[in-house]
């Protein structure tokens, strides 16, 4: 994305963005609550309409575009805070992702999900609303590949989970990252995201302050401290 703008009840959050979101590779964005970064997502996945600026998937412009439209081209979000459908069966929350797949791809992809998660084969008739936060962050990220994306954004992983959930969760978005996709990760956990990342961004007050190779922000601290009490 270029130059983009967002704006959320007539203020502008989110100014003149520059980011790149590789193939292939895990990319960070950090900062402080508020700072714009889940606006950014919903962006992208266009639930947010851009003022000015560009999103682009491969060359394809994705302004303008239904948020349905742009998760059947390829780009798969993941929302912060575990969310699934609570009153569906977790088969039903897996087969719903998949929708826009003809019957033997919906039928495979299911397979990659239980593979990937086998935890959830023995509650695929569970609903959803009653599993435990680490099985819904499961449903969601399983969600996210039966939808085969080619782009994966995963908005705060870690968010009210336990540390052994989120070591459980974190190999797989590099997983997906060694099959292909791009994957954008915000993390409250900074040491987490960068410990995986190829490339990280900082955001502070809607703008980037920050864009190069995670090392350099663990070489110099003051420069994500600063983000975070601006």
């Amino acid at each position: 994305m270029q130059g983009l703008n967002i704006a959320r009840n007539g203020k502008t959050v989110l100014h003149d963005i520059d980011l790149t979101v590789l193939p292939g590779k895990v990319t960070a964005l950090l900062g402080a609550n508020g700072a714009g970064k889940s606006s950014l997502v919903l962006a992208i996945a266009g639930v947010l309409p851009a003022t000015s600026g560009s999103i682009a998937m491969d060359g394809r412009s994705l302004v303008g575009l239904r948020p349905e439209v742009i998760r059947a081209g390829g780009v798969a979000a993941v929302p912060e805070g575990h969310q699934v459908l609570n009153d569906l069966s977790v088969e039903d929350n897996l087969k719903v992702a998949g929708s826009h797949l003809a019957r033997a791809q919906l039928d495979a992809a299911l397979d990659t999900a239980l593979a990937t998660f086998p935890e959830l084969r023995d509650r695929l008739k569970a609903r959803s609303g009653n599993l435990s936060g680490g099985q819904q962050q499961m449903v969601a990220l399983g969600q996210a590949i039966i939808a085969r994306p080619r782009y994966l954004l995963a908005d705060e992983l870690s968010f009210g989970l336990a540390p052994v959930v989120v070591a459980r969760l974190v190999p797989i978005l590099q997983s997906l990252a060694v099959q292909g996709v791009g994957v954008l990760l915000i993390e409250q956990f900074t040491h987490i995201a960068l410990k995986i990342a190829d490339r990280a961004y900082v955001m502070e007050r809607g703008r980037i302050c920050f864009a190069g190779a995670p090392q350099e922000l663990i070489d110099k601290p003051d420069i994500l401290h600063s983000a975070y009490l601006a």
